[in-house]
């Protein structure tokens, strides 16, 4: 089979295509034949080497994968051949809290996806919605997850309430579209004005673009009252803003907490002290999360919003592309 590997920490030169043996399922294991995969933002970080969980040398990369089981162990019970399966972020991670015994990750401390088979635990996958091609089942691992877990953490948001997405990425477009379903109201940020009519047309309600509006936390706090929940990926560049747009009780999901120069997110005393917004942090998700996400796609048969696909064989481009920094969805590779 076909498959990359993460030989060294760099470039995409560290990225080697080699020729390997299909994998045999243990016992409790599935072999899954990989038919797209797709890159996050963590991807990139494991590639350069700024990812804080140290990856593993040689780990087949990428969290993010959909295909079908063609084959299973003795003892799995959950998967029969033929199923439509992708993985979880945190292989280990059931339900519960998070601890250190189980930050185990697809695609970094584990083998990815980013190969034509994928070996997998029982335990570390779950069934698809049947109503996604493999492209797009393949984008919900992290992105998908991340932005469900920011919506349905520590409290739900209620319909009506205002929610504030920033950029176009895929957790993003993700939180706008879970927010749509629970009858929110959207708001989103963007670099760029010509992608307005874009994040409208996947549902935002009110869309700022921070080159016209630099102060956008004042506008969007006059024009929604105050932002309920904050999904913060744009981290130092935009959360002095975001803190500005809350209302009163409101609460940030700080997701991006350092930019790609090292800058750090810094609270303005001056800001906060007039606030009484809850700051919070979250890490991707739990399986019975995911299944819970998925649950609700397949009920509203939900679509992701995809930027653009690649080859297999153009992996590197892939990675390429997503680093420049301008997608609006998910980038997509296709299997082997």
């Amino acid at each position: 089979m076909q498959t990359y590997r993460l030989v060294e920490r760099g470039g995409t030169d560290k990225l080697v295509l080699r020729e390997e043996a299909v994998p045999r399922p243990g016992p409790r294991q599935i072999v899954m034949r990989v038919h797209a995969t797709s890159l996050n933002r963590r991807d990139t970080m494991i590639l350069n080497g700024s990812y804080p969980l140290t990856p593993r040398d040689g780990v087949v990369p990428l969290s993010d994968g959909a295909g079908e089981v063609v084959a299973v162990g003795d003892a799995v019970t959950r998967f029969a051949v033929g199923d439509r399966v992708t993985g979880s972020y945190f292989a280990r991670w059931i339900d519960g809290r998070m601890h250190p015994g189980i930050v185990d990750q697809l695609g970094c401390t584990l083998d990815g996806m980013l190969c034509e088979y994928a070996l997998l635990d029982e335990q570390w996958a779950v069934r698809l919605p049947d109503h996604l091609s493999w492209r797009e089942a393949a984008t919900f691992t992290c992105a998908g997850l991340t932005a469900w877990s920011a919506l349905t953490g520590a409290e739900i948001p209620k319909p009506g309430q205002w929610v504030l997405v920033i950029g176009s990425g895929g957790v993003a477009l993700f939180a706008l579209q879970f927010a749509k379903l629970m009858g929110c109201r959207v708001a989103a940020v963007t670099s760029r004005a010509e992608k307005a009519d874009r994040l409208r047309a996947v549902g935002a309600d009110l869309v700022f673009a921070a080159a016209e509006t630099p102060e956008w936390g004042v506008k969007l706090r006059e024009a929604t009252g105050g932002i309920d929940l904050v999904v913060e990926t744009g981290g130092p560049a935009t959360f002095q803003q975001s803190l500005i747009a809350s209302a009163l009780y409101g609460r940030i999901v700080l997701l991006t907490v350092q930019d790609q120069e090292g800058k750090s997110v810094e609270i303005p005393g001056a800001v906060y002290q007039r606030s009484l917004v809850t700051i919070g942090r979250l890490f991707v998700g739990s399986r019975n999360g995911l299944e819970a996400m998925l649950a609700a796609v397949a009920t509203h048969r939900l679509k992701p919003v995809i930027d653009k696909v690649f080859p297999f064989t153009e992996a590197r481009e892939a990675y390429r592309h997503f680093q420049q920094g301008d997608v609006f969805g998910k980038v997509v590779i296709d299997g082997a």
